[in-house]
């Protein structure tokens, strides 16, 4: 567009030249060599304009005619090098493919048309066809070339750091992707693996400082600078809680700037108040979190923190913790629990129920069966929320790269992820009842038992001559009972068989004595013979 336009300008530029011209006519004369010429202006500005057409002509070819060699070379250079760069592409997409054999044969092309000094992408075709190939060790000898080279070094240490980690050789992957970090901060996964191993040798300083040199080179985004750096201080406040419990708090409350619903900060920051007796500074720290996001782990040490405190102390504690946060099955959980151990039976039962209602879990049926034990001892009621316990989903906890743990970990203890720890269920548990009429709304408690009074149990002794019966008023006077039915049924001397059988709890029947093995009652004196009454007279008198 821009040549068209001066194009253009020219032109108009030539046609005003000469309308001016020619609105002022005139004669033009030059004597040369004793000759007059004369012409007009216009003729004159004519030649002039035609002799320097001419001359540039004239230039033009004579350089096209000096420069055509290096001109045919250059084009047929061209040539081959976008001949090269297709084999290139077409190579790569062969690799990518896994077509082995195809990326050899562009790879050769390729090296054949260009280069590899000038465009290291054959180094890199090769090394993709070497590890196609199950070639390794050709494959390292690629990368390690590469890393030679300022160009391609961030590309070589990225596959040796591969490699390593291959084979196993954690140290030498902790070196390739330290030393790439240190070159070049702005790589995610040099930094992300160099993060990762100072975490697991616990140097916690220099993982902070490098987390830092990545927010500043924009490597991460601030939302998760600020999760992975309060992850970090929550760890580094862990290991100063014991030796330096200031420390830990200042490092705790930091990392609950940065994220306020880290729960394990907030654990160590309470920890640390209750140590100092701030149990106001405690509580506050709890209390804001649990807002956020309620968590069992939170409550307890809520409820604890004052040693000595009685049950109805915690009982007023949970009910706290509801307020804050109510209709919440963590809540109502916290709540029954403390009922319990207050004994007031009533409350903990409405409030476990309502959480089993809202939330069917494992803790909620558990909590449901010792209510049950402590209050009424129904075992029919108590086994009943024992098997919804068993057939109810389980209870969430602290989850990484599917395996549970009871505690927060910074680091997968598996793959050494940081911040792997999510509170949740976990995988491969069902998510549903495990048969019909299983734990689901209020199938469950229709399907309650009602609660049994309390028991009878009724002995009957029948011999052959006579029947008595004998009834027994309290369940648990059951043995004494029987223990006087068989010494009257000695001292009557009946021989026939005795049966007594119970409602609840079966009753051994008495039976008369086994006949002696040697065919008379043993020489013990210390044992009696229910046939000789005369045998205790004589046990005294030994005594």
């Amino acid at each position: 567009m821009i040549r068209i336009l001066s194009f253009i300008a020219a032109v108009l530029a030539l046609g005003f030249g000469f309308a001016w011209l020619a609105d002022r006519p005139g004669v033009l004369s030059i004597v040369w060599q004793g000759q007059l010429i004369e012409m007009s202006l216009t003729v004159a500005a004519s030649i002039i304009v035609a002799i320097v057409a001419t001359v540039m002509i004239v230039w033009w070819l004579l350089r096209t005619v000096w420069t055509s060699p290096h001109s045919m070379r250059r084009f047929f250079r061209a040539r081959t090098r976008d001949r090269g760069y297709q084999a290139l592409s077409t190579g790569l997409v062969a690799a990518g493919a896994g077509n082995a054999a195809l990326a050899r044969k562009m790879s050769a092309r390729a090296r054949g048309l260009i280069r590899a000094d000038q465009e290291p992408l054959i180094l890199v075709l090769e090394a993709q066809a070497a590890l196609i190939e199950g070639k390794h060790d050709e494959a390292r000898r690629m990368y390690q070339q590469m890393s030679e080279d300022p160009e391609t070094r961030e590309l070589g240490l990225r596959g040796l750091y591969v490699e390593a980690s291959r084979l196993g050789a954690h140290e030498a992957a902790r070196q390739y992707a330290e030393t790439a970090a240190e070159k070049a901060p702005y790589l995610p996964w040099a930094a992300k693996a160099t993060l990762e191993y100072r975490c697991q040798t616990g140097n916690w300083d220099d993982a902070i400082r490098l987390l830092d040199q990545q927010r500043i080179a924009h490597v991460l985004k601030r939302p998760e600078a600020d999760r992975l750096k309060a992850v970090l201080l929550t760890a580094k406040a862990g290991e100063q809680l014991e030796s330096d419990p200031a420390l830990a708090r200042d490092i705790a409350l930091q990392a609950l700037k940065l994220t306020k619903d880290l729960v394990p900060a907030a654990l160590i920051a309470a920890k640390t108040y209750g140590r100092e007796d701030n149990l106001r500074r405690a509580a506050a720290v709890l209390e804001q979190i649990w807002k956020i996001s309620p968590h069992p782990d939170i409550a307890r040490t809520y409820m604890r923190l004052r040693s000595g405190d009685t049950g109805l102390d915690r009982l007023r504690r949970a009910e706290r913790l509801e307020s804050l946060k109510p209709n919440n099955p963590e809540s109502l959980l916290i709540v029954a629990e403390a009922a319990l151990d207050a004994r007031d039976f009533g409350k903990a039962r409405t409030k476990a129920e309502a959480a089993a209602r809202m939330e069917p879990r494992e803790r909620g049926f558990l909590l449901l069966a010792d209510i049950e034990e402590a209050e009424t001892g129904d075992q029919g009621r108590i086994r009943h929320w024992m098997g919804q316990a068993l057939r109810a989903p389980r209870d969430a906890t602290w989850v990484a790269d599917g395996m549970s743990s009871d505690k927060w970990l910074p680091l997968s203890p598996i793959t050494g992820r940081l911040d792997a720890f999510e509170w949740r269920v976990p995988f491969g548990q069902l998510e549903g009842p495990l048969e019909d009429g299983a734990a689901s709304g209020q199938s469950v408690f229709s399907s309650l038992p009602p609660l049994r009074e309390k028991e009878t149990s009724i002995v009957q002794v029948e011999p052959m001559e006579a029947h008595r019966v004998v009834e027994i008023e309290p369940v648990a006077q059951k043995a004494a009972t029987a223990v006087q039915a068989e010494a009257r049924i000695a001292e009557a001397g009946a021989a026939s068989e005795t049966k007594i059988r119970s409602s609840t709890h079966p009753v051994a029947a008495a039976a008369k004595p086994p006949e002696p093995f040697f065919g008379h009652p043993p020489d013990d004196p210390g044992v009696r013979d229910p046939a000789k009454p005369e045998d205790d007279k004589n046990r005294l008198r030994l005594f």
